[in-house]
């Protein structure tokens, strides 16, 4: 992959629904270009899906990241039992057999089973358990603009395994107009009632993906990483701050070559702050569904 897909790939993350002509403007490409990168991409293997699911306005969230070595001889098998569990969303596995795991929890009472759950299961025997967010409901709005009602959850379920469906197609589907559709679906957009995003899987190129823990000194504040999103564009991919690590923040990097991933340690290691760079290649990610994509199901 070069710049402009990685570029693409996190307009895509954003809102997977952005139109052909949108993404084209914001990459100067022509929309042909645009559709032939998206269709290699597809074909390849990096974008699996194009998701709809539930927003974090729409029901109470809390995003946990657990990681640490693994003691398991063999990982086969892993991935299913983690499935299975119905909060775990994201396996990776990076070198010295360390995993991180990525769950989404109705509330943080949910958190001990769970990391109980990845002790036994995954065999990490002190896991590190990063709370990432907790997402409320919007600022400032009604509660009546939070209140999804049947056919916002039946749009999301048309949408849940191709959100690039035409609004044609939902319309047709659901027994209601286009006009119908389009206007549920831009205030569930507005007011964060729905997710649009892809499931995307970097391990399917040539390319490297590196979780980089950074580790602030005393006095400073970890969220000073996220000027190293514009900072280092378009190579970070994710950044991700705890609430209960005040001093750690993570990034995910994506660079075409091991040298390229030197020069960044090299150059994260001098930005003012920052105490200490741990890097860790990743090798292969799963993607799973949860309670969240259940729940229009249901």
């Amino acid at each position: 992959m070069d710049q402009n897909d990685i570029i693409l790939m996190n307009l895509l993350l954003l809102n997977s629904r952005s139109s052909y002509a949108e993404l084209a403007e914001k990459l100067n490409l022509s929309v042909n270009a645009v559709h032939k990168r998206i269709q290699l991409l597809i074909e390849t293997g990096v974008i699996r899906r194009f998701t709809a699911k539930l927003g974090g306005s729409a029901t109470p969230l809390v995003i946990v990241l657990i990681w640490g070595p693994s003691r398991l001889a063999s990982f086969q098998g892993l991935p299913e039992k983690l499935a299975a569990q119905g909060e775990i969303y994201w396996l990776t596995i990076g070198g010295g057999k360390v995993l991180y795991i990525g769950a989404y929890l109705r509330s943080v009472n949910d958190l001990a089973p769970l990391v109980n759950y990845v002790k036994e299961n995954a065999d990490i025997s002190e896991p590190v358990v990063g709370i990432m967010a907790l997402a409320p409901m919007t600022v400032g709005s009604r509660p009546s603009e939070n209140v999804l009602c049947g056919l916002d959850y039946r749009i999301i379920r048309s949408l849940q395994n191709d959100a690039r469906k035409p609004l044609m197609n939902v319309a047709e589907e659901l027994g209601v107009s286009t006009k119908t559709v389009r206007r549920r679906l831009d205030r569930m957009i507005r007011n964060s009632l729905i997710e649009l995003s892809v499931e995307w899987y970097p391990d399917k190129s040539n390319d490297i993906c590196t979780i980089v823990e950074l580790r602030f000194k005393p006095g400073a504040d970890s969220r000073m990483a996220y000027g190293f999103s514009k900072k280092y564009f378009p190579h970070v991919l994710f950044l991700w701050t705890y609430a209960n690590i005040p001093d750690l923040a993570m990034l995910a990097f994506w660079t075409n070559s091991m040298s390229e991933v030197q020069s960044m340690r090299e150059s994260l290691e001098k930005e003012v702050g920052v105490a200490s760079v741990n890097m860790n290649i990743l090798y292969v990610g799963y993607i799973f569904k949860t309670w969240r994509d259940q729940i229009p199901v249901e």
